[in-house]
């Protein structure tokens, strides 16, 4: 494997991308388990799943390198209250292909960083309609952080692979 400054180059597959939907789905059902009252709000509010920042990058370019998967889930904005803007939980990958995290000891490949975000949502939107107004219009220092580098599509399943930033 070509690793510099603890990055891999190796090209991320369509059935990486459905493991990482996976993990994503596992966090949700297990947030949702153990917070019911926030599962209550959000669990029919999921507009999409994505890849974001340097790995989606990578799966464009495959030159930017992995350092570590963010995956942000998506909501529709609840009227009572916003999706835990702070919560990031992190995951093992759980195959070595792309490499171990460094100064992850019980980890067996990288990790995978699961974020989520409310926003704005109009009932003639689609998923991706919603996503890039938020990172186009960079109203919030995340969707700015987001926006700089790529988005790619991880749920619905139908969309895997489809690429929500840049827009073409």
């Amino acid at each position: 494997m070509n690793e510099r400054a603890g990055r891999s180059y190796k090209k991320i597959e369509k059935f990486d991308l459905v493991r990482l939907a996976n993990l994503a789905k596992e966090d949700l059902k297990d947030l949702f388990t153990w917070k019911p009252l926030l599962g209550n709000l959000f669990e029919d509010r999921v507009l999409c799943i994505t890849l974001c920042q340097g790995a989606a990058l990578h799966y464009l370019n495959v030159k930017n390198g992995i350092k570590d998967f963010d995956v942000w889930t998506f909501f529709r904005e609840h009227p009572q209250k916003p999706f835990p803007y702070r919560r990031n939980k992190a995951w093992d990958f759980g195959d070595p292909r792309f490499g171990k995290t460094q100064g992850k000891e019980g980890f067996i490949g990288r990790r995978v960083d699961i974020l989520g975000r409310s926003i704005k949502y109009e009932k003639k939107d689609d998923s991706i309609d919603a996503l890039r107004r938020y990172l186009s219009t960079a109203s919030t220092e995340t969707a700015r952080r987001l926006a700089q580098k790529a988005v790619i599509l991880l749920s619905p399943h139908d969309k895997i692979g489809n690429v929500v930033w840049p827009m073409k």
